[in-house]
């Protein structure tokens, strides 16, 4: 059985990407977290990975890490995570890589918290091109390849694993969207795997005070959990 090696649920975005996939592919696996920004953080991820940063998957004498080497690597052992028509897996891992690099206004000014719930308000126009670029992938995505499911391309793919963290960042901040955009999020958002994450993110005591934005909530869900 392989072991993930993740950070905070309620924070850390790149730790939910191939744990949520893992999840709906079925892959049983056991896990280890590491607290983001305590005094021996870095210390115990470098016991798992000379890059020093989560998530990381073990696997017997292999040690993978970055999110999308995992799950190529979980495709290659494990099961497909990219679309089977060659059209919508090249789409797939181009949007993905996208989500990799790209969107850095909306994840700058929109940490990943899922204890949190922010009112609606203008964050600027560098978000506002990211959110539109979002909205732009999927209604692309579900146009040409979303006919056999709710996800991008149909069924999950590691394309939605890659995006379920900017999902949250639109559904925390308030950001209006889209129909079809909105949609997406509903299906990514009742996803039971999601729901087990979001659950266990809200029992967890640790603040990381970088990623708690200076803005009055409108809803403290830890608070009330």
């Amino acid at each position: 059985m392989p072991t993930l090696v993740i950070a905070n649920k309620c924070y850390s975005s790149w730790s939910l990407r191939p744990w949520l996939l893992l999840k709906q592919l079925g892959v049983a696996f056991d896990e280890i977290t590491i607290p983001l920004d305590l005094p021996d953080t870095k210390a115990k991820v470098l016991k798992h990975s000379p890059a020093g940063k989560v998530p990381i998957l073990i696997d017997g004498d292999v040690t993978v890490w970055e999110s999308i080497s995992i799950m190529e690597y979980v495709g290659d052992v494990y099961a497909p995570v990219w679309p089977s028509d060659r059209g919508a897996r090249a789409m797939a891992r181009s949007v993905a890589a996208e989500m990799h690099a790209g969107f850095p206004a909306l994840r700058s000014a929109c940490p990943m918290n899922l204890g949190k719930k922010f009112s609606q308000r203008d964050r600027g126009e560098a978000v506002a091109r990211d959110v539109a670029r979002f909205s732009e992938i999927v209604r692309q995505a579900r146009e040409r390849f979303g006919a056999g499911g709710e996800f991008l391309f149909g069924t999950f793919s590691a394309a939605d694993a890659m995006y379920a963290p900017l999902v949250t960042r639109l559904d925390t901040y308030s950001i209006t969207v889209d129909a079809t955009t909105r949609a997406y999020m509903d299906a990514i958002l009742a996803l039971p795997a999601f729901q087990e994450w979001r659950s266990a993110a809200l029992t967890e005591e640790w603040i990381v005070d970088a990623d708690e934005v200076d803005e009055e909530a409108i809803a403290n869900y830890r608070k009330a959990a």
